[in-house]
């Protein structure tokens, strides 16, 4: 599969996963109002109060993340090259600058973050800078500045929150159904019932294990928009080998977790098919090789 391949396959993939979870979101949240006898009104409430958060948080995700990471905007004097690089590997694709920002920590990892091209930011760990070549430097930051062009971080936004509705709105649903006693007559139904709780405890899974699929996604799509910005996969690939290797953070959080070009809670424990499942990235030797064949 080479480059322009790749890139369709991802973006369609991405497309299924993201329509699908909607769909999903509104049966659930559907479901939880009949339950209620709600009906479409109490879908709605909950479609509004989606609406609200997702507002929020998405004019203030660039902010959070940079404060959660304790990253410090980068003075060009002192990173001239991270610099130069950003600088002109932005011109490569046509879009603003983003911001600049280093991360005081030895860990080797970066992250891109914006709700678009012209509110966007990177940051890099100061141990990534002290590690990587320059070609290898260029293939993480024109793997971060696809995510920015790609707009993954708005994608993820999106994903995130309706993944966190689905958990807070099931954990509502329990709590009051533990609480309630059971006697209310619109709990009568047992089918209906036990249709209710399933959906509210197999939902948040659910909801995860797509937000984690379709983060997975993303860093196949930015890996190969990243190798065509530079034209030399190889760069991408050896700077994964090495980040893959100390990826941990001091100061990583869950919260943003995906956002980096490699977890930053890594283990070095063996991978199997249900630690991929819970993963927020593809695992490094599959991206390398995939890099490698292009």
């Amino acid at each position: 599969m080479n480059i322009y391949q790749q890139i369709a396959s991802n973006k369609r993939k991405t497309f299924f996963l993201i329509f699908g979870f909607l769909i999903f979101t509104i049966i659930f949240g559907y479901i939880i109002s009949l339950f209620f006898d709600l009906g479409l009104i109490g879908l709605g409430i909950f479609l509004i109060i989606f609406g609200v958060v997702t507002y929020i948080s998405y004019y203030n995700s660039d902010k959070v993340a940079l404060a959660l990471s304790h990253a410090k905007p980068a003075k060009k004097e002192h990173y001239p090259q991270l610099y130069s690089i950003v600088e002109n590997l932005s011109i490569g694709l046509g879009q603003p600058m983003p911001k600049v920002y280093v991360i005081q920590d030895p860990g080797m990892n970066a992250f891109a973050t914006g709700r678009d091209p012209q509110h966007s930011a990177v940051a890099a760990t100061t141990g990534i800078l002290q590690a990587l070549n320059k070609q290898e430097l260029e293939g993480v930051m024109a793997h971060e500045l696809s995510h920015i062009r790609n707009y993954d971080i708005r994608v993820m936004s999106m994903v995130t929150i309706l993944a966190g509705s689905i958990a807070i709105v099931s954990d509502f649903f329990l709590r009051s159904l533990i609480f309630s006693g059971g006697d209310n007559d619109r709990k009568s139904n047992g089918l209906m019932i036990i249709i209710a709780i399933a959906a509210a405890i197999l939902a948040p899974l659910a909801a995860t294990l797509i937000k984690l699929s379709v983060s997975r996604n993303r860093e196949y799509l930015a890996d190969a928009s990243g190798a065509l910005l530079t034209r030399y996969p190889d760069g991408l690939a050896s700077a994964l080998e090495k980040i893959s290797k100390q990826p941990n953070l001091k100061n990583a959080s869950h919260a943003t977790a995906h956002l980096f070009i490699q977890n930053p809670f890594s283990s070095k424990k063996a991978r199997n098919f249900f630690t991929n499942l819970y993963s927020t990235h593809p695992p490094a030797e599959e991206r390398i090789k995939r890099l490698r064949a292009m």
